[in-house]
């Protein structure tokens, strides 16, 4: 790799100029509305069953390794774009192709994901969140969007994405300062912060349930995909100011969540954070819900376009973008009445865990730094046992 290049893994020139700032911006967008689409509503709750007071530091972990992740693919930005377009190795585009057929699955995954977290809070509000109507409403909405992508097409509800995102950050933000007042009273009324109880799980369940939370905080690698709008150096800095943003909020959601979740009393649901947050302050549920119906049906849409173009992208043009529609929506539809959510979630992160995998392969094949090709194995390494052992919580 040459030096002062735009990667993770050279040292580089930081680009300062005022017109690369105003390019930087609306290249976050994309990748911070996916990280932020599902795992701040389910993140608590995940983890508190898996490992109950040590949630902060899992969360670390997690955060860690979608770092290291996105490294891989911030790496292919930069040097296996260049490979395959001179003509790269026949593993490089192999490997490729096959992680584009395996995007397109993630992406499958996710839309049945995201709608079935929407369907969760808002049934929630109307006391009728059982497994049924889950996957009922579930299938409604995604039959919706699929209808509408047959007929008229579905471009102009991608402009929810920003509006989502905008309302997603706020509310992050008045969560994060109504915990934090929360914990603050809590302290002062108590002397201390009561945290959850550790659950009576085995080191290895705790492993596989972490590992099944990746789905959580992908959405980094939508960079790869935006060349038509933005160059690489400014797609790479996107991806990982996205990463840094996202991550660091995560990390303080977890830990201000903390003292609340003792209230679940152990019993943890898909939407338990509505319990939380009405803990934090009546006035939080409503909007709340608004949010997450907003970001879920946003992020639904954008990855059923995202997968029908990369069908019509492999399929070399001979399956329509209405086509891919149609099978999108019905494979998830079908996936909708397959387990609960966080079976769904630890699905996700399975099917995402394998492109990311074919990823590190494009990234070895390429690279010819020893250091370098090792951090990819040892990646790697981490995304098999993810693929093979990844488990829901519950």
């Amino acid at each position: 790799m040459p030096p002062n290049s735009p990667s993770d893994d050279a040292n580089c020139n930081v680009i300062t100029d005022s017109s690369f700032k105003i390019r930087l911006i609306p290249a976050m967008s994309t990748p911070l509305a996916s990280i932020f689409g599902s795992g701040f509503l389910v993140v608590v709750p995940i983890l508190a069953s898996a490992v109950g007071p040590y949630a902060l530091p899992a969360m670390v972990i997690v955060a860690f390794v979608a770092f290291l992740v996105g490294s891989i693919v911030r790496h292919n930005i930069h040097c296996a774009e260049h490979a395959l377009a001179r003509g790269a190795r026949p593993i490089t585009r192999y490997a490729e192709q096959l992680s584009a057929v395996a995007l397109v699955a993630a992406y499958v995954v996710s839309v049945c994901l995201y709608v079935h977290i929407l369907s969760s809070f808002v049934l929630a509000s109307f006391d009728l969140d059982s497994a049924f109507n889950k996957s009922l409403l579930t299938t409604i909405i995604i039959g919706t969007i699929t209808v509408i992508g047959l007929f008229g097409g579905l471009r102009p509800l991608e402009k929810l994405e920003s509006w989502a995102l905008y309302v997603t950050i706020a509310l992050l933000a008045l969560l994060l300062v109504m915990f934090a007042v929360y914990d603050i009273n809590q302290y002062l009324s108590l002397g201390q912060f009561i945290l959850p109880e550790m659950p009576d799980r085995s080191s290895w369940e705790i492993v596989t349930i972490v590992a099944g939370t990746l789905i959580i905080v992908q959405g980094f690698e939508t960079t790869r995909y935006l060349g038509e709008h933005f160059d690489a150096a400014t797609r790479i800095q996107a991806s990982r100011w996205a990463q840094y943003f996202s991550l660091a909020v995560y990390l303080l959601f977890v830990a201000l969540a903390q003292p609340i979740v003792p209230v679940l009393n152990g019993v943890y649901g898909d939407n338990s954070l509505i319990t939380l947050a009405a803990t934090a302050s009546l006035l939080l549920p409503i909007p709340l819900i608004i949010a997450a119906g907003m970001s879920q049906f946003s992020a639904a849409v954008a990855d059923t376009v995202a997968a029908a173009a990369n069908l019509r992208e492999t399929s070399r043009q001979r399956i329509d973008t209405r086509w891919g529609y149609l099978l999108v929506g019905v494979t998830a539809m079908l996936l909708a009445w397959s387990g609960s959510t966080f079976e769904i979630i630890a699905l996700a992160s399975r099917a995402f865990a394998f492109y990311y995998l074919l990823q590190c392969i494009v990234a070895f094949s390429v690279c010819r730094n020893v250091k370098e090709r090792a951090l990819f194995i040892f990646i790697g390494a981490i995304l098999t046992f993810v693929l093979i052992f990844a488990v829901p919580a519950g």
